[in-house]
């Protein structure tokens, strides 16, 4: 599957980081995660780490797929506002998904500080009206967050102009939010993992699954043979191709990165994450280098040819967005990209069973804005399913909660 265009920044910046070998002979363990991105890269960790038995396979060089084209915004701050997640699962499941997201960004930063040099950064995130009419919705979020504890502060018209000199009728701020480089945070843990005696195998495709009440085992292209107790499947976007079901929305998401910016232009923008309420919505943040990071113009065709004709002029149009919101900043792409996206119904995410496979086979599929967040609270949900045990999030990350397995 074609899920990448154009000139990934992290791809170019890091290369190549660490070289995985093919699989070659037969084996068992514990779990097989297939998929080694930045989703496989943390479930693996967090069972590995553990205890299990793990084999990492991916059918790309690790972290080549996804990761290697993510943004990697770190927010606790769902594409769904919390008020419209009440109204369809009730307070006590939106206050769940947002104080998990929240715990989850700490758990990144205590991981991306153990292994050390990923670009990560604690930030604050800005989410502003983008238009007049959008107000009313924000302070109901503002203010359902607010009563529930969430470090929030409400910006006015005459705020955001004075301290942020952006132009918007209002915004919320949240303190809590974060940067990492997705695909440096990946390969580096994967290549820990390794050294620790996780097996890690990358070129090697998986062709069959076949999945009883006691194993699941997996024929490679080449003709070996996996069989372990447990499958987590972490391909990404490509996960979809193992259901019969479709389960989430796929789309072509923009974004480009300039060269270094004077410190004296980026100000703010390098400590803070900016996005707005339109759907589709434009997003910026920094990097340690000081370069900006911008995405956006999203679209439902899922059509690569066509996804890599549009690459420079969608850069285009959102250097054009960033210029009319920041007059005083140079913002010229250097490295423009688009990649495969996908959404669910209600902007969560999908852990645990489907009853295509039985419950020795897993999904992991992290979509929407928050993908890293997510996997990181997937791990976590994960192990408990494989452990037999109860976790909190289990029903509401689930197929079913969509009518789906």
């Amino acid at each position: 599957m074609d899920l990448k265009s154009g000139y990934p920044y992290w791809a170019i910046k890091n290369g190549l980081m660490h070289a995985f070998p093919q699989l070659d002979s037969n084996l068992s363990c514990d779990v097989v995660v297939m998929g080694a991105g930045i989703t496989g890269a943390l479930i693996a960790d967090e069972l590995a780490s553990h205890g299990h038995d793990v084999v990492v396979i991916d059918q790309r060089d690790v972290c080549w797929g996804s990761t290697s084209a993510s943004t990697a915004l770190l927010q606790y701050e769902i594409d769904t506002h919390a008020t419209e997640l009440a109204k369809s699962y009730g307070e006590a499941s939106a206050l769940l998904a947002y104080q998990s997201s929240l715990k989850a960004i700490a758990r990144v930063a205590v991981l991306a500080q153990q292994i050390g040099d990923v670009d990560f950064a604690h930030c604050e995130s800005l989410y502003y009206a983008s238009k007049t009419k959008d107000t009313p919705s924000l302070a109901d979020e503002f203010s359902w967050r607010k009563n529930h504890g969430f470090p929030v502060h409400w910006l006015s018209r005459q705020a955001l102009k004075e301290e942020y000199q952006l132009t918007a009728p209002a915004a919320i701020l949240s303190t809590v939010a974060a940067r990492v480089d997705p695909y440096r945070l990946a390969s580096k843990l994967l290549h820990r993992m390794r050294q620790q005696g996780t097996a890690v195998f990358d070129r090697t495709e998986v062709k069959t699954i076949t999945a009883t009440k006691s194993s699941v085992q997996l024929t490679t292209d080449q003709g070996m043979l996996i069989k372990a107790k447990h499958l987590v499947i972490a391909s990404g976007y490509e996960a979809q191709c193992w259901l019969k079901q479709k389960v989430a929305q796929n789309r072509s998401s923009f974004a480009y990165i300039t060269d270094p910016v004077d410190p004296a232009q980026l100000g703010w923008l390098a400590t803070t994450l900016v996005w707005e309420s339109s759907r589709p919505y434009i997003y910026l943040r920094s990097t340690g280098d000081g370069r900006l990071l911008v995405g956006g113009e999203d679209d439902d065709c899922d059509i690569p040819a066509r996804r890599d004709k549009l690459v420079d002029r969608k850069a285009a149009t959102l250097q054009r967005k960033v210029a009319l919101l920041f007059p005083q900043l140079q913002a010229k792409p250097a490295f423009a990209w688009a990649g495969k996206f996908a959404e669910t119904k209600d902007g969560l995410p999908l852990f645990g069973q489907h009853s295509q496979y039985g419950p020795r086979v897993v999904f992991a599929l992290a979509y929407g804005g928050n993908g890293i967040t997510y996997s990181m609270l997937g791990a976590g949900l994960l192990r408990a399913q494989i452990e037999r045990r109860s976790h909190p999030l289990t029903e509401l990350f689930s197929f079913a909660r969509l009518g789906y397995g």
